[in-house]
């Protein structure tokens, strides 16, 4: 497998990832070889769980692409360490024009896959852009105002826009970008608690560009994250879902949810799993997803003469 850092520009940012291709592939056609691009976890970056599924499949086969969304790691944005929903999809978008421009790819045989957040983000960027052929989430947080309020009613869910409003402008009244840890065993954190610090808080997660820290701000673009309705418009877009059985973090019923919200071409894959976080880097479920993905893609990234066949 050959491993290149490369670049690509969205909306005049520079976005840096690592670009895998593979020896050998079962998948080649005279049009070139399928390519996965990949979004991954909050605060997450290209060496850490993205990397890890990419590197994956790409010794299935696949072109894989694992980047630094804007404002982390080693692409360009400000402030830095800095959730921006839009803008995350837009980096996908471009991703998906990069992969077809690449010699080494079929423009037409590209897919998304999304880890945790990212399964939010996949989703989005399939539903609003039809190059994308097929599209994965694994363990996905499928975020949905509309679900929140459902379970804390309507003021329970103001209430806690309305507190992180507070508290952005409470820290921002010396003038500075407020922030948070990403995460920490005790205290304000974007994902307080025992499990997330288990992997970006040890050696599970080392990366050298990785910072412990998000902006206030992240938090009000989470609790306005749709990627629930979204669905909606995937159109005949293929959709795999695997999640894990035990999941407080993100939940099987959200998973089940976007599952079922979605019209077209669609399966859903449980993994047992005892957590979140272990569908990140744990072999035992790492290697099931992989196989799942990986199948699904080899099927719905066919070349035309396959299609046709």
């Amino acid at each position: 497998m050959k491993t290149e850092r490369v670049s690509f520009t969205s909306q005049g940012l520079t976005i840096v990832g690592d670009l895998r291709i593979p020896d050998e592939s079962p998948y080649a056609d005279v049009g070139g070889l399928p390519a996965l691009t990949f979004t991954g976890p909050l605060s997450g970056v290209k060496d850490q769980v993205v990397g890890t599924y990419a590197a994956r499949l790409a010794e299935k086969g696949f072109v894989t692409l694992a980047f630094d969304h804007r404002t982390f790691g080693d692409s360009d944005g400000e402030p830095r360490q800095h959730e921006d929903s839009a803008g995350k999809t837009v980096d996908l978008r471009d991703s998906v024009g990069y992969l077809g421009l690449r010699p080494e790819v079929d423009a037409d045989r590209v897919g998304v896959v999304g880890v945790c957040l990212g399964g939010a983000y996949a989703v989005r960027a399939a539903a609003f852009d039809p190059r994308v052929r097929a599209v994965a989430g694994v363990g996905g947080a499928y975020n949905s105002p509309q679900r929140v309020r459902d379970r804390l009613g309507i003021d329970g869910y103001r209430g806690m826009l309305g507190n992180v409003v507070a508290n952005l402008e409470r820290e921002r009244e010396g003038g500075d970008v407020a922030y948070v840890s990403a995460v920490a065993l005790e205290g304000p954190a974007a994902m307080p608690g025992d499990e997330p610090f288990a992997y970006y808080g040890t050696e599970r997660s080392k990366s050298a560009v990785w910072e412990n820290r998000m902006t206030v701000d992240s938090m009000w673009q989470l609790l306005t994250l749709d990627s629930l309705s979204v669905a909606d418009l995937l159109g005949r877009t293929p959709f795999l879902v695997v999640h894990g059985t035990v999941d407080l973090y993100c939940t099987p019923e959200g998973a089940q949810a976007v599952y079922d919200r979605a019209a077209g071409p669609k399966e859903i894959v449980w993994l047992e799993t005892e957590n979140h976080i272990d569908i990140y880097d744990r072999p035992e479920l790492v290697g099931p997803a992989v196989d799942h993905v990986a199948a699904f893609m080899a099927e719905n990234l066919a070349s035309r003469e396959e299609v046709a066949a």
